[in-house]
């Protein structure tokens, strides 16, 4: 059967945008016909209005028991004490003397300790960590942070009548949440692809590739109605190369040369068809994008050679090509896993933490090199925190599932050596959960209470602060996230970014 060309079209256009990742969402003609009418002019964005948000998951459940723990030995329900009595015993404590000392002038000066993975490290470490950035004030803890439908007490919680979110302690279900946002019923936008539906065309209307770049393959995260993320390779592949198109380069034997000559012909016909005019032009977006990358610069401070080190040097790289990229306003996603720690976590769970740090701080100090460090806040998120309760013992001890976990935002903009969430319900004055296990804020009762801390920060709360940081207007609030009505009280003390 002979080939129209439309369908020629379609066929190779779909090959050159699969290549960009940009046709992920190809069935949103809407999208595809504002970007048709865009277009390109010669001024340079990326300046001094740059701004970025770069989300690092931490896939399976990270242990903030053991990442954030108390260090001081009073009466406090939070006491070191208390922690160790819950851990000890089957091998799960962190001693205390290894605790890498922080102070939080927001709850009265109570001194707290960083997991020692988060310092220097073994040796060969090529940074100090990020428990130095929280001692220079570009480090923040957000505390007790979690997915919710409404603030919930335990008393509440344990009631039938107050919704709580969809499938708790589920990881697939509370990835879900986490990136959509969305704790009461499916959603399938994420709030980064939902901030780049209504920030793009004011913020990047001359952007020669989308507002957010998963470097962590396709995440929901990224998805919106209207946005087209873009989805490449770690940098182990140059920028050169993440949108080079495979077969259409300018190989000596010319058959390179003429099929892309061919492919760029068909791309001027047709296109009275929205579609095919659609598909064109972000193919053109991309193919400029592309020409911009041939030449870049590789980033100055050194990364380790681990999947989020590569990862986040790969942000950095694009970042540096925000001139050349037309773009004034960047989300990223990364992601680094291993933290489902039902079994060894200690020793787990301490190279993934070194893992992390040692590459936050690479891409802080990149940052403060390339004169943007109080332009782009990196921050985290995971499914849940897991259990103070133990599983198992010994060598293969490990947690199992939970609720309430500690986030890090770092940056030059954020108000860091501090912790910051909200209140409390019990009137203790503190956003750090009370480490009684079955009490106050366990979601647990009875003769074997495992410690799930019951959420004081939702993740609306939370990323709400940080949207707003990135120029969110507060007329899209709710369209990016819906139900941040339902924690408007005054409990609230969030004000982590300046």
């Amino acid at each position: 059967m002979k080939e129209t060309r439309r369908d020629f079209l379609k066929k190779t256009g779909g090959c050159a945008l699969g290549m960009v990742t940009l046709a992920t969402q190809m069935h949103h003609l809407g999208a595809m016909n504002a970007l048709a009418q865009r277009a390109i002019d010669a001024t340079k964005e990326g300046g001094e209005n740059y701004k970025a948000l770069v989300l690092l998951f931490w896939a399976g459940g990270n242990d903030g028991n053991n990442m954030v723990v108390p260090n001081h030995n009073d009466s406090q329900v939070s006491n070191y004490a208390l922690y160790a009595s819950a851990r000890s015993t089957q091998g799960l404590a962190i001693p205390q003397n290894d605790l890498l000392p922080i102070s939080v002038p927001r709850l009265g000066g109570l001194t707290f300790g960083f997991n020692p993975a988060l310092g220097p490290g073994a040796a060969g470490a090529i940074n100090n960590g990020i428990h130095e950035l929280y001692g220079q004030g570009k480090l923040a803890v957000v505390a007790n942070v979690g997915t919710l439908v409404q603030p919930l007490t335990k008393t509440q919680y344990q009631n039938s009548a107050f919704k709580k979110p969809y499938q708790l302690f589920s990881h697939s279900d509370q990835v879900t949440q986490n990136q959509t946002s969305v704790s009461n019923t499916q959603a399938f936008t994420g709030w980064g692809g939902r901030i780049s539906d209504r920030m793009t065309a004011g913020s990047n209307p001359n952007g020669l590739v989308p507002m957010i770049t998963s470097i962590a393959g396709a995440q929901l995260f990224t998805s919106g109605q209207l946005t087209l993320p873009l989805a490449i390779a770690d940098s182990n592949t140059t920028l050169a190369n993440v949108l080079n198109p495979a077969g259409y380069g300018t190989n000596p034997t010319g058959v390179n040369l003429a099929r892309l000559n061919a492919f760029n012909a068909l791309r001027t016909q047709d296109l009275d068809s929205s579609y095919v005019a659609a598909a064109s032009h972000v193919t053109d977006l991309a193919m400029q994008a592309n020409a911009a990358l041939q030449t870049s610069q590789d980033t100055t401070v050194p990364f380790p050679n681990t999947s989020i080190g590569r990862q986040l040097r790969q942000v950095a790289r694009l970042i540096k090509k925000r001139l050349d990229l037309n773009i004034n306003r960047q989300i990223f996603y990364v992601q680094i896993g291993g933290f489902d720690t039902h079994t060894n976590q200690l020793t787990n769970q301490t190279n993934q933490m070194g893992q992390f740090s040692q590459a936050m701080r690479s891409f802080y100090d990149e940052m403060v090199t390339q004169g943007v460090s109080n332009d782009v806040t990196l921050f985290s998120l995971s499914d849940f925190n897991r259990t103070l309760d133990p599983a198992g013992n010994g060598a293969a001890v490990g947690s199992d599932h939970a609720w309430g976990n500690h986030m890090f935002v770092m940056g030059g903009a954020v108000a860091g050596g501090d912790f910051y969430g909200s209140l409390r319900p019990d009137g203790s004055g503190t956003y750090f959960p009370n480490m009684t296990k079955g009490g106050v804020d366990d979601t647990d009762s009875g003769t074997a209470p495992r410690g799930r801390w019951i959420p004081t920060t939702s993740v609306e709360q939370y990323c709400v602060q940080l949207a707003r940081w990135f120029g969110l207007p507060q007329s899209e609030e709710l369209a990016v996230f819906p139900n941040l009505n339902n924690f408007t009280g005054t409990h609230s003390q969030l004000s982590f970014m300046t």
